[in-house]
């Protein structure tokens, strides 16, 4: 009854739902009720950097749970300041004032609630390609789905053109982008349209949803200039990019520059609900000055925090920036082979374990394969792989590749094998 029950009793929330009831997981694979085991190149929800049931997170959970699980909003617990001075310690000054929530929304929710604040504007600019969550302000913040059909958004939201190498909407003599010119433009445009309320730019430092795109070296200090210019803040959301998974600690450590706010989600609790807001004592200062509130049920909850101390142990002990680098090239270079043989592999791109592979129907006119996206994704699921495909309308498919910073070697050459079976399944079958 179980599919006829979640047919009866579920709300469907986005893409239908794989088709397979997961019974268990450990390390980098899930295990079916009914006995296959799937290789899960995504991490659960891009999250799970140490694998599933690593047997220091469960002992965490198992010994925090006993002793020291939820408190009153309102009250401090050692794991919370542990937590936040052990972030701090991994970031480069000025950050290092933390506020620990839940969810990656909930994150983008508090940094844009502090900048508005702040700057006393109420403006905000985010890539087009951007996805910052669920909730009214970053829901707001996000162009990549899910705008049409909810009634007005939040007033003051601005998109920034997503800076893609691989598609450039504004190129340069030789065809490549020319992303000074475009975010020249760009703010031309937002100065155009802002009414002089100019409070902050959200973006990621690697566009997951928006397909993997990763903007050129010098994009991010010239966006920064942008923003000192027009006394915006600086926000860059490293939910999926943060905590070594791009072969750094942090994925904006490649551009020299720092942000005014970090917002961490998805791997600061390896799978588990948590989240931090991090910024400056001078920036913290002001927002308390005047008032700042974002008061919630599990603001500073002490179960996660002590997960998220295990989590930053482990990244810590076993070098995992270094090992996702390693990894990282190996799976590049596995991901580049698979495009040599197969013509509908238009692109390879991204950093470290953050890999996106773009399937066109045209190496030439780069014509999207949306349906063939699809087909693979199933192809690779019966093969026994999870994979996650990122449909953009005229874009074509992506494949978000994210597999657990825990993975071997030998699972990464898995990973590749059946993508790589999957493709020619698929090819030769027409399936586009």
């Amino acid at each position: 009854m179980f599919w006829p029950d979640a047919d009866r009793h579920l709300i469907r929330y986005g893409p239908p739902f794989t088709p397979e009831i997961i019974a268990r997981a450990e390390g980098a694979f899930l295990y079916t009720e009914d006995g296959r085991r799937l290789l899960d190149f995504t991490s659960g929800q891009m999250s799970a950097i140490l694998g599933h049931s690593h047997p220091e997170i469960v002992a965490t959970v198992r010994d925090q749970v006993g002793r020291l699980d939820h408190l009153f909003s309102g009250m401090l617990s050692r794991p919370v300041v542990d937590l936040a001075r052990r972030l701090a310690d991994t970031l480069p000054a000025p950050l290092e004032k933390v506020l620990l929530l839940t969810t990656g929304a909930e994150s983008n929710e508090a940094a844009v609630r502090m900048a508005k604040l702040v700057t006393g504007g109420h403006e905000i600019v985010s890539f087009a390609g951007s996805w910052h969550g669920m909730t009214q302000g970053a829901a707001a913040a996000t162009y990549s789905s899910g705008r049409k059909g909810y009634g007005p958004a939040s007033p003051g939201n601005f998109a920034l053109p997503t800076p893609n190498p691989y598609r450039p909407d504004w190129a340069g003599p030789g065809g490549e982008l020319d992303w000074q010119r475009q975010l020249d433009l760009a703010f031309d445009l937002i100065d155009a349209q802002s009414v002089g309320a100019l409070a902050a730019c959200l973006v990621e430092p690697i566009l997951s949803s928006g397909g993997v795109i990763e903007p050129p070296v010098g994009y991010f200090a010239a966006l920064q200039r942008k923003c000192r210019e027009r006394g915006m803040l600086l926000i860059l959301d490293e939910a999926q990019t943060g905590l070594c998974r791009t072969g750094s600690w942090y994925a904006f450590e490649r551009d020299g520059v720092v942000p005014d706010i970090l917002t961490l989600s998805k791997t600061l609790g390896a799978g588990l609900p948590l989240a931090a807001t991090i910024t400056s004592a001078e920036i913290e200062e002001q927002a308390h000055e005047r008032g700042y509130l974002f008061y919630t049920t599990h603001v500073s909850d002490p179960l996660v925090a002590a997960v998220g101390l295990t989590v930053l142990d482990v990244l810590q002990r076993d070098q995992l920036a270094e090992r996702a680098g390693a990894l990282g090239g190996q799976l590049r270079d596995g991901l580049l082979a698979i495009q040599d043989r197969h013509e509908v592999v238009g692109d390879v791109r991204g950093r470290g374990l953050l890999q996106g592979v773009e399937l066109v129907l045209d190496r030439q006119t780069k014509l999207g394969a949306d349906r063939l996206g699809a087909q693979v994704t199933r192809r690779c699921l019966e093969l026994g792989l999870h994979m996650n495909v990122v449909q953009l309308p005229g874009l074509g498919g992506t494949f978000r590749i994210a597999p657990p910073l825990t993975c071997t070697p030998d699972e990464i050459a898995l990973g590749c094998e059946i993508l790589d079976q999957a493709l020619a399944d698929c090819v030769r079958r027409g399936d586009f």
